[in-house]
């Protein structure tokens, strides 16, 4: 075994439950990426928009907003690996008409916006329920390797998904990498059926639903370590995620790169993020991991700023390196922090709203990113929301002490 995969991350794989839901997951990754990429440039050959951009993002990501609280208390409350293949089946089918529409040369904006918020309602159902089955995949100690693991699977997808996506849409258009993420699915759904979790481990059935989602809401808003950190995770994702966004305006209008440069950007991101997920799985149990997640949020922050502040590809792909890195690093901290310090009765109402802040702040930010992008340019709407990024994270840095006493408070209290 390399020393790369030694130790931390290799344990996950112990369990041939979690190694086959790897698997078919990365393979269904890469078609999300293939999808995801791909939506965002035909939403820019259709409209030539940045606030477009913006309001295909807030599609996207908006439907957590109502859906995540609830979806969270029903991931504690249901099956959650049956959850996850009913959510596979309907998003297969979202991807095989988004690819029928545009072979038939049938599609145009409003088809895609409708297409894309139902995609997201999908999403935002499913994401509770995913997160929430890995600690049964895999056992409590193992958890904060495998959100780890995790994150290296979604960023490797996030390096290769663009760049086939990139290939598909210059070899055959942009209904190819449609039909790809459809197949994707396909076997997921193939690893899913060979996936089987023990009796204690599957979530018993408690109150009413919103007495569940009552209870969730008021054990997250009163721990003083999840809700700083789901704070600095709402800062993240209105003031740092959106580049993301706009990176087909960015290819297009500032680097005059076109498909390709796109995909080269996004590819770039996913490489630092892979990165990260390598570097933070080695110290995934770390004392260290309050101050890892604030710093690397800063070094994010700076990094945008970096891209923004350029008008060239060369320049731009490695400052978009870091990015990556910092962001998925940012990333994996927090989650495991609240992953691991939550109780196991509270863990996917928990992490609902995780999944909540984690989706619905890109909405937010994407979408009043791409409105001022019309006012100010493409520019401007990353340079300041950097500056709220730092400024979050100068706030977290202040009572790191807290957050960390708070954590070593609720460790032992974690687990079950």
């Amino acid at each position: 075994m390399t020393p790369l995969l030694d130790t931390r991350l290799a344990l996950p794989f112990r369990n041939a439950n979690y190694g086959i839901y790897a698997a078919g997951n990365a393979v269904s990754l890469i078609g999300t990426w293939m999808q995801r990429i791909s939506v965002g440039w035909l939403t820019w050959q259709l409209t030539h928009s940045g606030l477009w951009l913006g309001i295909m993002s807030f599609a996207d990501f908006c439907p957590v907003l109502l859906v995540g609280p609830i979806a969270g208390a029903a991931a504690d409350r249901w099956d959650r690996l049956r959850v996850v293949k009913a959510s596979q089946v309907i998003s297969l089918l979202q991807a095989t008409v988004l690819f029928g529409l545009t072979a038939l040369g049938r599609m145009n904006i409003w088809h895609l916006v409708a297409l894309t918020t139902f995609q997201g309602v999908v999403t935002a159902f499913n994401q509770p329920a995913r997160l929430a089955l890995v600690p049964s995949l895999v056992g409590e100690a193992d958890v904060a390797s495998a959100v780890a693991i995790n994150s290296v699977i979604f960023n490797l997808a996030r390096f290769l998904g663009p760049m086939l996506a990139g290939l598909a849409i210059v070899w055959s258009g942009i209904s190819a990498a449609f039909a790809a993420n459809a197949l994707s699915y396909v076997v997921f759904l193939a690893a899913l059926t060979r996936v089987s979790i023990a009796a204690e481990a599957v979530p018993v059935r408690r109150r009413s639903l919103v007495a569940d989602l009552r209870e969730g809401i008021g054990y997250t808003a009163k721990h003083p370590a999840i809700a700083a950190l789901l704070v600095l995770l709402i800062a993240i994702g209105i003031g740092g995620r959106p580049l993301n966004d706009l990176l087909p305006g960015f290819a297009a209008a500032v680097f005059h790169a076109g498909a390709g440069g796109l995909s080269l950007l996004a590819s770039a991101t996913g490489a630092g993020a892979i990165l990260g997920g390598l570097w933070l799985g080695h110290r995934a149990d770390s004392s260290a991991l309050t101050r890892v997640a604030i710093g690397a949020s800063a070094g994010g922050a700076i990094a945008a700023a970096g891209v923004a502040a350029t008008d060239r590809l060369a320049f731009a792909i490695p400052a978009i390196i870091a990015f990556g890195f910092c962001v998925s690093s940012a990333g994996i901290a927090i989650q495991t922090l609240v992953q691991l310090s939550s109780d196991r009765a509270m863990r996917g109402r928990v992490m609902g709203l995780y999944g909540l802040i984690f989706r619905g702040a890109p909405a937010i930010g994407g979408l009043s990113a791409g409105a001022a992008s019309s006012y100010f340019g493409l520019r401007w709407p990353v340079l300041v929301g950097a500056l709220f990024v730092l400024a979050a994270c100068a706030w977290a840095w202040r009572i790191r002490a807290k957050i960390e006493a708070a954590l070593s408070r609720e460790a032992p209290r974690s687990g079950a």
